[in-house]
């Protein structure tokens, strides 16, 4: 069936198809709303990311240095500079730097040798004999500053060269 605005009674002539403006402004404020409660879980996810992808840096660099040293069968250096700008992991041997990794610039990581205060600059050291250079266990604890409900992560090596990357530790 076919109808024309020709052929309708007068009374249907003058509906019109379109939102109000009322009915705009209620859609507008129900977003509005959802939009004030989903903003913080977001920062909170990203920050979350930001931390999951710098301990996985880390964790890499490490797992690269490790079997560099037994592939090349010499010792191969992991360096953090927690001073320098900006952030880099270096992996390197006596050939020079193999591989260099960015820390993001949110992130902060804390770096520990068991039993003593946190340090700025550390070097890891992994030998072919499958065991680090120095007698202590280094840990990277890395948190995010635009955030405090996030868990940080730690990323430790042992003695001997086992690493592994944990949800502990504490941001200060």
């Amino acid at each position: 069936m076919n109808a024309s605005l020709n052929t309708l009674p007068p009374k249907l002539k003058n509906v019109s198809s379109g939102f109000t403006l009322i009915e705009l402004m209620v859609t507008i404020a129900v977003l509005a709303i959802i939009v004030s409660i989903a903003a913080p879980n977001i920062s909170t996810q990203l920050a979350n990311q930001r931390v999951k992808s710098t301990a996985s840096v880390i964790e890499t660099a490490l797992k690269e240095a490790k079997a560099e040293s037994i592939i090349k069968r010499q010792n191969t250096s992991v360096i953090y500079n927690n001073t320098a700008n900006p952030r880099t992991i270096t992996v390197q041997n006596r050939s020079g730097t193999l591989l260099t990794y960015n820390i993001n610039d949110r992130n902060t990581v804390t770096i520990t040798t068991m039993g003593s205060t946190p340090v700025a600059i550390t070097t890891v050291t992994f030998q072919p004999n499958k065991v680090i250079a120095s007698d202590e266990s280094v840990m990277y604890t890395i948190c995010d500053t635009g955030s405090s409900n996030i868990i940080p992560r730690q990323v430790s090596v042992n003695k001997i060269a086992n690493i592994s990357t944990t949800n502990s530790g504490s941001c200060s």
